[in-house]
């Protein structure tokens, strides 16, 4: 049967809609290859795929994750002290990042948080953080400061401990002493 015979009006020509199938297909058929020995190798294939994607994520994300002793190289203490100190300095951050004077006062020293000039500490840390938050960088320096938290360099000796972090969390050295059973910023 010819082209012409298969459609009369065609003239000789194709059709446009003949389809060729797996019938003209003139490669020998593979050997000793079934259907689902095909499908099997094809889930492997996307499964190869499929690995070969996440591995990479993985070691990119391992890289990113610092182990447990490099957040505490250098520091000196115990983990439960260097963890202590870390946890009072992140919490007087966010009290400050969330404008809430009486949440740093509960983190400042006794001597801090007495009444100057009949204001109460509260009030404050509420007008220097209401003043903090017009600046216009302020909340980015706090932020900063709360990325680098985690892995800051802390040193305890005794009752006192000290934070290394890029700059002061009050006017002086960020030092904290172990008073009223938790860490107080001494400033």
């Amino acid at each position: 049967m010819t082209l012409s015979d298969a459609n009369p009006d065609a003239g000789g020509r194709a059709p446009r809609d003949l389809v060729l199938t797996d019938a003209y297909d003139i490669r020998p058929p593979p050997a000793n290859l079934s259907q689902t020995h095909c499908e099997r190798s094809r889930r492997r294939r996307h499964l190869r795929m499929t690995l070969r994607r996440i591995i990479p994520a993985l070691a990119c994300a391992a890289t990113l994750i610092p182990p447990a002793g490099a957040l505490a190289a250098g520091s000196v203490g115990t983990p439960e002290q260097i963890a202590w100190v870390r946890r009072a300095a992140s919490n007087f951050v966010a009290a400050e990042l969330d404008g809430n004077g009486a949440g740093a006062c509960a983190i400042l020293n006794a001597p801090l948080r007495s009444t100057q000039h009949h204001r109460t500490c509260a009030q404050r840390w509420n007008a220097k953080l209401s003043r903090l938050s017009r600046e216009p960088l302020s909340r980015a320096h706090l932020h900063a400061l709360q990325r680098a938290i985690p892995s800051a360099t802390v040193v305890v000796h005794d009752y006192t401990g000290s934070i290394n972090l890029p700059t002061p969390l009050m006017h002086g050295p960020n030092r904290f002493l172990w008073t009223e059973n938790c860490w107080m910023l001494q400033g």
